[in-house]
């Protein structure tokens, strides 16, 4: 199984919908998610990632499918640090997440980073990573101490439509990166995709691989701006 994970477009995050650029980067995405012959389209209950999705499920005849748990991380990705005043662990400057040690801080403290540590990241882990963990075993995967028993050969081709914070949560999950260093290393661009294999072994067991990580060559296939931002995540 391919499993696609996209971040919606340009967001009018008021009125939870797409920007004009937004939804030209959604038809953009949703050519490229076509043309990879997707079998199933999943997305977040919130109206920007619906939004983003609809142009796929358009051009394949497909549904969408909602998956309730797959909204945007909300109050629990605040942080008072370094200065008091609340802001998303996203905008706070990077090197904090690595200096004083905290880059050698292992996955099981991860939370005790500076920033992480005064947030809710914590609990919005567990929710991600165990409604993550179900929606993989309804697909055929069930995780065991960190591999993946295949309960079914799956060749399909998966999209899920979602944001940048819950996103990059449930990848921390699936490749077991510590989330501190997810933040410090890793950020994702508007209709950004990510691929990830689960390979159907002839043992039985997989483990998830990261192919490509948003990826917006299909920005540029359409003649549309390829700006890298680091947008407000409300």
């Amino acid at each position: 199984m391919l499993l696609y994970i996209v971040r919606h477009g340009d967001p009018d995050y008021k009125n939870d919908c797409l920007t004009e650029r937004g939804r030209a980067q959604a038809e953009a995405v949703g050519k490229r998610i076509a043309a990879s012959g997707i079998n199933e389209i999943y997305s977040s209950p919130m109206g920007r990632a619906k939004e983003t999705a609809e142009p796929a499920a358009r051009l394949l005849g497909l549904d969408i499918k909602i998956e309730d748990w797959s909204h945007e991380v909300k109050d629990e990705r605040l942080t008072p640090f370094p200065d008091g005043v609340r802001k998303s662990i996203s905008f706070i400057q990077n090197t904090y997440y690595r200096r004083n040690g905290n880059i050698n801080l292992d996955f099981d403290h991860s939370f005790e980073c500076d920033g992480f540590s005064e947030s809710g990241m914590k609990k919005a882990y567990e929710f991600i990573s165990e409604n993550g963990r179900d929606f993989l075993e309804r697909l055929g995967y069930r995780e065991e101490n960190g591999i993946y028993r295949i309960l079914r050969e799956n060749n399909d081709k998966v999209a899920l439509f979602c944001h940048s914070v819950m996103g990059r949560t449930f990848l921390s999950y699936l490749l077991h990166i510590p989330m501190h260093l997810m933040w410090a290393g890793f950020q994702v661009t508007h209709t950004g995709v990510t691929i990830i294999e689960f390979k159907n072994n002839p043992d039985g067991i997989t483990a998830p691989k990261c192919l490509t990580f948003s990826d917006m060559s299909h920005l540029y296939a359409e003649g549309l701006d390829m700006i890298h931002g680091n947008d407000v995540e409300l």
